[in-house]
């Protein structure tokens, strides 16, 4: 899991910045799993805790000093990948239907069908 501390180094403005300009090379897995991580933070019904963690999972992801460098393609999102699957491992009883179908139009929108 993400270290304690990386939620500090996430925030809206930075998480978009970093998906849009870096969707292609990151790849669709790892984009898919920072949009449901995303769009499970914007949900109402997330306990914070639960929140944290995303928080957590995408600072990780945002912070360009990791690992395994993001710069280091294919292999540099790698670790990004699993921080974030094992964040979603953790909140998953939290993550609906309707976050997973937000996160998929968009990935729809960004990469096509």
């Amino acid at each position: 899991m993400a270290d304690k501390g990386m939620e500090q180094h996430y925030s809206e403005h930075s998480f978009w910045d970093k998906v849009t300009k870096y969707a292609k090379v990151a790849g669709r897995e790892a984009i898919e799993k920072a949009l449901i991580l995303y769009y499970a933070m914007q949900d109402p019904e997330v306990p914070a805790w639960a929140k944290a963690v995303c928080a957590g999972a995408l600072g990780y992801f945002i912070f360009p000093i990791d690992a395994i460098p993001d710069a280091l393609v294919p292999l540099g999102y790698v670790d990004d990948v699993g921080v974030m699957v094992s964040a979603l491992g953790a909140i998953a009883v939290h993550v609906t239907e309707e976050t997973k179908a937000k996160a998929v139009g968009k990935i729809g929108e960004w990469f096509g069908a």
